[in-house]
């Protein structure tokens, strides 16, 4: 079982950009494809970006694409959110996740979230 620990949240305002990351923990960080999610106050929690085994493949939600980018380290057990152009609606807790399964599958394992809040 994976555990997952976030950082670099923090405020900044619109137009600005925040660098997230997630280290993994006690199991085999290879071996899960790894995802981004957020939840904005009021709203679910929904897809941000995911990044397979190997880091080949990425995806994106259309709220981001072209403003954030998804890649991970494997040798450091990391997974990282370049957010660039952040805008107020990007204001939300950012949640890493990790799966076994198919990168566009359902994820198991979840951190505590790190929270963005983008002032306009």
């Amino acid at each position: 079982q994976v555990q997952l620990v976030e950082s670099g949240g923090g405020l900044v305002q619109t137009g600005g950009s925040l660098r997230l990351s997630c280290v993994a923990s006690g199991d085999t960080f290879s071996n899960y494809a790894m995802g981004w999610f957020r939840q904005a106050p009021g709203k679910e929690r929904a897809f941000v970006a995911s990044i397979s085994r190997s880091g080949e493949s990425t995806y994106y939600a259309d709220s981001v694409k072209g403003r954030f980018t998804i890649s991970r380290d494997n040798t450091k057990n990391t997974v990282f959110l370049q957010m660039n152009s952040l805008k107020f609606d990007d204001t939300a807790i950012y949640y890493c996740a990790a799966t076994p399964g198919p990168t566009q599958g359902l994820y198991d394992y979840w951190g505590q979230g790190t929270e963005v809040t983008v002032s306009s």
